[in-house]
């Protein structure tokens, strides 16, 4: 049986008056994900405390495979926020999937910098409406050899600067034993072993105010990756190396 509400204290009680009033789309969608999840992940969550319980806040993890998205989103529900991906404004468009997505509340992007202004629009309006934002810095799931971080996008930091809203560091391992890749290779073990750690708020209080020139973005967006990198170092017990860089065109 597949339980919608964290138990526990107050917090436990609230968030579960808070699930009882999801309506059945964001309903249909949990029990969804958590049937597939629960027995298919051997789940090691840490750093939960560190997601705000309100307001508008910007979760920046690792990107390993196209099926870390779900065990993110289980993490953060679990961690008492709704999560909010960024999603193709062309896939909200498709018949039946496009009003589920729109229903459960996620954000249709445009792609290309004409549209990016419309972009940082949507993600701004999404954290003035308290939202639990989920924005993959690197943009696409890692070319590094052996899945460290790379350097990241600018988008994250330009909503940070934009909003004021913490920045929250989030390492996961373990995604990509569903689904490689690189290689293409699906996994279907069950109790597959998955870790994700979340780290406070980075301190971005430096820029705060500055213009969002390119060097500042780029300073702040290598500030957050380090964090998330040396997150990933703790989970893996590795020594990382420096933020990777693809080759231009190198594809994923």
């Amino acid at each position: 049986m597949i339980s919608l509400r964290v138990p526990g204290g107050g917090a436990g009680r609230e968030w579960g008056m808070a699930v009882k009033r999801l309506g059945p789309s964001r309903r249909f969608v949990v029990i969804l994900v958590k049937s597939v999840l629960t027995p298919m992940t051997r789940r090691t969550w840490s750093g939960q405390e560190h997601i705000p319980p309100t307001g508008g806040v910007i979760l920046t993890p690792n990107h390993l495979s196209h099926a870390d998205p779900l065990v993110m989103a289980h993490y953060v529900y679990d961690a008492h926020r709704w999560p909010r991906f960024l999603g193709k404004a062309s896939v909200f468009k498709v018949p039946v999937i496009g009003k589920l997505i729109l229903r459960v509340r996620q954000i249709p992007v445009e792609r290309g910098s004409v549209d990016a202004a419309k972009s940082l629009e949507a993600l701004t309006t999404a954290i003035g409406e308290g939202g639990a934002v989920i924005i993959y810095p690197e943009g696409t799931t890692t070319r590094e050899p052996d899945l460290w971080p790379m350097r990241g996008k600018t988008g994250a930091a330009r909503l940070a600067l934009a909003t004021g809203a913490p920045v929250i560091p989030i390492a996961q391992w373990g995604a990509q034993g569903f689904y490689d890749t690189r290689t293409k290779k699906v996994g279907l073990r069950p109790r597959t072993p998955v870790r994700i750690a979340a780290g406070p708020p980075v301190d971005l209080s430096r820029w705060a105010g500055a213009e969002p020139t390119r060097a500042t973005l780029e300073e702040m967006t290598d500030e957050i990756m380090l964090h998330v990198r040396d997150l990933l170092a703790g989970i893996r017990g590795e020594t990382p190396p420096p933020l990777y860089a693809p080759a231009k065109g190198e594809k994923a």
